[in-house]
Parts: C-alpha cells; sequence; structure tokens
C-alpha cells in the first residue's frame, strides 16, 4: 500500500494485483477515478449509476466496485495549487485500473496536457479506442452500420514526447545550423522545429496489443496504418517492425495480405488473422467508402488521433467514442471529448463516452457480463430514441431527456 499525503483509501475493498503476468481482480477491486472538470461531474454521476447497477444487475451482491476519487485539473488545482498531485499518480499505480472525466488543459506553460502526462508519466502507451454505431443515432454517412473497428494508437512516441523549439530561439537556431550542416539539409533558419522519434520498442509493443487483441476477440484483420511513402525510417519502420513482430511471435496465427494472394488465391486460411498495411491518407479514405475493410488499426500518435475522431464522427461523434490508455497491464479509461464548460452543472450533455469507456473498464477486468448489460441498456435506450439534446437535435421522434434522465433510461432497459 503506497503512503498518500492528501488521500485517504478506502476502507473495504481490495486492490487488483497483477501476478504471474496476468491480473488478477478481487470481487470488490478498488478503482480510482477523476470526476472531471466542466461537464466531468455531470457524465460521471450518470456513468457511475449506469456501472453500479450493471454489475449488481449481472452478479448480484458477489461482485462490486468500490470507488475512491483521486484529483487531477481544476479540481486539484484548488484544492492543492497542483494540477496533477503525486497522490494521484500513486493510486493509478497501485490500483492499477481507474477511469477519467474530461480534464482542463493548464494555461500558461507547465504541462502541455493533463491527458498526455498522465499516458507518459504511467507509460500507457497504447490508445485503444472501439467505434462502433448503435441504430438510431445520427450519422453523416449512409451506412454507418458499417463502421466496427477498433484502433490502437501508440502513445508514448511520435508527437507526443514534443520534441520541439519554437521559431527563432537559441535552440531552434542551434539545431537547424547542426541538421543544415552535418546532414547537408535545407531547413529555412527562421522556422520551428521538432523530433519525431518513432522506435522498434514502441511500434512492437503496440503493434503486439493490437494483435493479441485480435486474437483474443476474434477479430479477422490488423492495419498497419503509416505515411511510410515519405518518412521512410519512422512511418515506414514502424510497418517494417510491425510485419516482423507479427512473423516472429505471431507467425502461428497471422498471414500478411500479400502471401493470401501469392499462395491461397487471395483468399484467407481459416483460423489466420490478415496482417496488411494502409497509406494514411488512403485509409481516411477507406474508412468513409469501404469500412468494411477495416477491424483492428494500429497506427502511430499522430495517424491515430486524426483517425479515431475521423471514425468517430461516421457513428454520431467524438460523444460517443469510448477510449482507454493501456499499459501491458495497468489502464486508464476515459472520455474522449472536452469539458465542454459552457454546459458544465447542467445536466445536460451526451454522458455515452464515459459510458462506453467504462464498459471498457469493465472487459479489461474480465466482467464481460456487466459490460454486455451496459451495452444491452444503451441499445434498448437509442433504439427507443432515447437521447440527450446533441442528439436530439438531429434526429426526427426523438425524446429528448438529461444527463441523468439518459441514465436512468439505460438502467431500466438492463
Amino acid at each position: 500500500m503506497p503512503t498518500f499525503d492528501s488521500l485517504t483509501p478506502p476502507t473495504d475493498g481490495a486492490a487488483i494485483e497483477i501476478r504471474d503476468n496476468a491480473l488478477h481482480v478481487p470481487a470488490t477491486p478498488i478503482i480510482p477515478y477523476i470526476e472531471g472538470d466542466g461537464t466531468g461531474p455531470d457524465i460521471w454521476k450518470a456513468t457511475v449509476r449506469v456501472l453500479d447497477a450493471a454489475v449488481a444487475k449481472a452478479y448480484g451482491t458477489k461482485r462490486r466496485i468500490v470507488w475512491f476519487e483521486v484529483f487531477a485539473g481544476e479540481k486539484a488545482f484548488h484544492r492543492f495549487t497542483t494540477w496533477l498531485p503525486e497522490d494521484t499518480l500513486r493510486a493509478f499505480s497501485h490500483y492499477v485500473v481507474g477511469i477519467k472525466g474530461p480534464l482542463t488543459t493548464p494555461v500558461g506553460g507547465g504541462i502541455r496536457s493533463l491527458n498526455v502526462a498522465l499516458r507518459q508519466l504511467l507509460d500507457l502507451y497504447a490508445c485503444v479506442r472501439p467505434v462502433r454505431h448503435f441504430v438510431n443515432v445520427p450519422s453523416p454517412v449512409r451506412r454507418p452500420e458499417d463502421v466496427d473497428l477498433v484502433i490502437f494508437r501508440e502513445n508514448s512516441e511520435d508527437i507526443y514526447v514534443g520534441y520541439e523549439f519554437a521559431s527563432g530561439t537559441p535552440e531552434a537556431k542551434r539545431l537547424i545550423e547542426f541538421v543544415n550542416a552535418e546532414f547537408k539539409w535545407s531547413v529555412r533558419p527562421d522556422s520551428g522545429v521538432g523530433l519525431k522519434p518513432m522506435s522498434p520498442f514502441g511500434s512492437k509493443r503496440l503493434v503486439r496489443k493490437a494483435i493479441q487483441y485480435a486474437i483474443d476477440r476474434k477479430r479477422k484483420s490488423v492495419t498497419l496504418v503509416h505515411k511510410g511513402n515519405i518518412m521512410k525510417y519512422t512511418e515506414g519502420a514502424f510497418k517494417d517492425w510491425g510485419y516482423a513482430l507479427a512473423r516472429e511471435e505471431f507467425g502461428d496465427v497471422t498471414i500478411s495480405w500479400d502471401e493470401v494472394e501469392r499462395k491461397h488465391d487471395g483468399v484467407v486460411p481459416p483460423g489466420k488473422i490478415v496482417i496488411q498495411d494502409y497509406i494514411a491518407d488512403v485509409t481516411f479514405q477507406h474508412v468513409l467508402t469501404r469500412p468494411k475493410s477495416f477491424d483492428v488499426i494500429a497506427t502511430g500518435n499522430l495517424n491515430g488521433d486524426y483517425l479515431s475522431d475521423a471514425v468517430a464522427a461516421q457513428v454520431g461523434g467524438i460523444g460517443m467514442a469510448p477510449g482507454g490508455n493501456l499499459s501491458d497491464f495497468h489502464a486508464v479509461f476515459e472520455a474522449t471529448h472536452g469539458t465542454a464548460p459552457k454546459y458544465a452543472n447542467q445536466d445536460k450533455v451526451n454522458p455515452g463516452s464515459l459510458i462506453l469507456s467504462g464498459v471498457m473498464m469493465l472487459e479489461h477486468l474480465g466482467w464481460s457480463e456487466a459490460a454486455e448489460t451496459v451495452v444491452r441498456g444503451l441499445e434498448a435506450a437509442f433504439r427507443k430514441k432515447i437521447v440527450t439534446y446533441d442528439l436530439a437535435r438531429l434526429m426526427s421522434g426523438a425524446r429528448e431527456v438529461r444527463t441523468s434522465e439518459f441514465a436512468t433510461a439505460v438502467i431500466e432497459e438492463f
């Protein structure tokens, strides 16, 4: 048990443990949570009701989540004059699995993003975003039901490390002079400059997690998305390292699309997961025009950032998009949207993103019955067109409800 400076852990419940290379989840796991800034408290209140009700429905009194509030963002700053207390990191590290609402990014220096800081400090190297459509949720595309894919976005490298210098600074000038002299590059002297690292270690562990997910969930393919036609030694290397990892560690269950065409006349052998790759710009077109071509996507940070929001737009927007940041075992699940402060404390906004992130958390715990209960409730509520204002304004015949009322409607459909 860690020593906390300002937090008092629950007196009941027990910590999730990592033993023998596996999660061991007690019947009453302690789960730290951050309710979030802006609309965070509203969507958290709705989410925790749904999750608790689903666990009770699935397991009766045999299982229960013991919630442990920890702090980050504005609430932490007001209480402790720091945006991200060390106690919060200790709690997420010790209790292994947590969940959080949206957080404000501090203005005026310091931490660039609290979300990024949590990912980096806890080495949550994979941002996982499953995207699917619920019947009746409005969409700008004709066949949103064809979208059912999971994006694995690398969290620890690429642009998120933030290695950059501003235009006109002495540091930028020194770096530009160095690369121009040493490598004969032609970087304009007034440029802002940055470094984009992508390593075999970082790339392979991300692809490994994506392939294992595909195996565990009986998915059909893993697509490596990259811009290797231009950036051959970062983006292109990501692709090459991904194929190498698939051959070396999963050769018995994976097959490249090239092999499918050369050796099997374009027919995937039974029991094989296809490993393929797409250029990033082509991927954006194809997720719109033929989303069934994609099942699991593994990609770098920047590509994954764009893709996950673009795909979410097809199924109702980021208000319907869940997300989780995972290491090999540790995980922090989160709402993928912003804080929307103008709607704070109005009991108005869509809690779908955080509720679905809670579904991911239940699945991560191995509590699939509770996860399925939540999904069943969501499906039924949407079939009846019971939605919050953001979706109601795009639908005909909708019954517009408040955030808390939406949670009640979902629970009533369990």
